[in-house]
């Protein structure tokens, strides 16, 4: 008999739902929020405003596109945390209300695991998935996490951010060049076009596999304020190598460590997650490091880097094959480590 998930995803600032059957997606519908961009950054209360008038009809479509009727779910899966609180009720109220208007289970899902399991969404039978054990780099806007994924519902945190993510740092130093939010898109596009080498930041000396950012960002607006008193349009002249730079050393910061867990770890696998995962220089640099260490890499399509209902699905439809449901006064959470 087959096994037809439904996932609902609104951590954040993205309502998502997807349906995926016996593990095959059929479905993923995204409603973006471009309301926070003149305010450079996700406000809580418009989110879980805009959660509520999109989780309807964003469901709706997603039932739609993949040719199921309501009543032919399995199950419904949801991001119960980390994220946003007043996002993760409406999605949560959501989930756990059709459950009971079905009578079908609900699973809850890490939002973390979400991401580091979306390696296995399959569009068909024959895409190919990660096999046990890999190393997952985890890098977004919130989180930068190195792990060790044993199975599923095993997952060894290596390393992670003592302060600010990788993310952050792309969005923070995109803001004070005055780029627009998001600024990780910009910075990817302006880095094509510049110098890597023509400036130099700190880079952190953390021990272990952690990692921090918040030194890098001190770094780089340093380097703007002294720049800025002689040249007071020094960023507009500099902005492609600016970002080149920049990106050349958050990347090299990840791969340090991660070379490192590989090493320590002795896998053979290495998957990249996370928004941060559909930067261009960071997909080229993994793919250019497994290549060189005869590793196999994992680099997702974009669709799934950003937050999305299908790895909800995806993370759910493991925990329902292992009978592992969730009750319906468990309440989101806004903080949690993989």
């Amino acid at each position: 008999m087959s096994i037809t998930i439904l996932g609902i995803e609104s951590s954040c600032d993205d309502t998502s739902a997807a349906v995926i059957r016996d593990g095959i997606l059929l479905s993923n519908v995204i409603a973006s929020q471009k309301v926070h961009e003149e305010y450079g950054g996700v406000v809580p209360e418009l989110a879980s405003r805009a959660h509520q008038q999109n989780i309807v009809p964003v469901v709706d479509t997603a039932l739609k596109r993949a040719g199921i009727d309501k009543h032919q779910l399995s199950a419904i899966a949801f991001t119960r945390g980390p994220g946003l609180l007043g996002s993760l009720l409406v999605g949560t109220s959501f989930a756990k209300g059709l459950s009971l208007g079905l009578n079908v289970p609900i699973v809850d899902v890490n939002h973390l695991h979400g991401h580091v399991l979306s390696h296995y969404i399959k569009r068909t039978e024959e895409d190919i998935v990660p096999e046990f054990p890999y190393i997952c780099l985890l890098i977004s806007g919130g989180n930068s996490q190195i792990i060790l994924v044993k199975s599923p519902s095993d997952m060894e945190v290596l390393g992670q951010t003592i302060d600010d993510a990788a993310g952050e740092a792309f969005d923070k130093c995109a803001k004070v060049m005055g780029l627009p939010y998001p600024g990780g898109p910009h910075i990817d596009r302006l880095a094509a076009e510049g110098d890597c080498l023509k400036f130099r930041f700190a880079r952190p000396r953390i021990p272990g596999f952690d990692y921090s950012f918040s030194g890098l960002k001190t770094s780089f607006l340093y380097t703007l304020r002294d720049n800025i008193k002689t040249d007071p349009d020094f960023i507009e002249h500099n902005k492609a190598d600016l970002a080149a730079s920049l990106q050349h050393t958050i990347i090299a910061i990840l791969l340090d460590k991660l070379s490192k867990a590989v090493e320590h770890t002795g896998v053979k696998t290495v998957a990249i997650g996370g928004g941060v995962s559909a930067n261009s220089g960071v997909r080229a640099a993994v793919a250019d490091y497994c290549m060189k260490q005869n590793l196999k890499a994992f680099i997702p399509e974009r669709s799934f880097t950003t937050d999305n209902a299908a790895m909800v699905a995806m993370a759910g439809y493991f925990k329902y094959l292992d009978n592992k449901f969730c009750d319906y006064d468990d309440a989101p959470y806004a903080r949690v480590t993989v």
